[in-house]
């Protein structure tokens, strides 16, 4: 029997192209972003979201992350009626949900704001 003895010592490249591939990595690398919105200061406070496709989420704010991804407790969502606006009548209980960033509209706090309903003429 014959062995093949294998040369295992790194092969070297040439010192411009491992620059080259530090550059690449640098390239990709990018800084830690800071989150566009602080959402610390609404955290254990009544939150309104609204969603894509006209939905109303109102509840109370446990958690989020750098997605947007929200994470509500006693959630209820304001149904919409037959012409297509939500209904502060009709609501659904949803308790704790969690609300994925990449269908979130808009967020506001409970505190301080109040929905208008918009009222047409006859």
């Amino acid at each position: 029997m014959s062995e093949i003895k294998q040369d295992k010592q790194p092969k070297l490249q040439p010192q411009g192209s491992q620059q080259q591939q530090q550059q690449q990595k640098k390239k990709f690398e990018s800084p830690k972003r800071e989150a566009i919105l602080d959402l610390a200061k609404y955290k254990d406070c009544q939150v309104r979201a609204k969603l894509m496709g006209g939905r109303l989420v109102v509840g109370v704010l446990k958690g989020y992350d750098q997605l947007m991804n929200l994470v509500l407790d006693e959630a209820i969502e304001y149904m919409k009626d037959s012409n297509d606006e939500v209904s502060k009548d009709k609501t659904r209980s949803l308790g704790f949900t969690v609300i994925r960033g990449n269908i979130l509209a808009s967020i506001s706090p409970m505190e301080g704001s109040e929905i208008i309903y918009m009222q047409t003429s006859d």
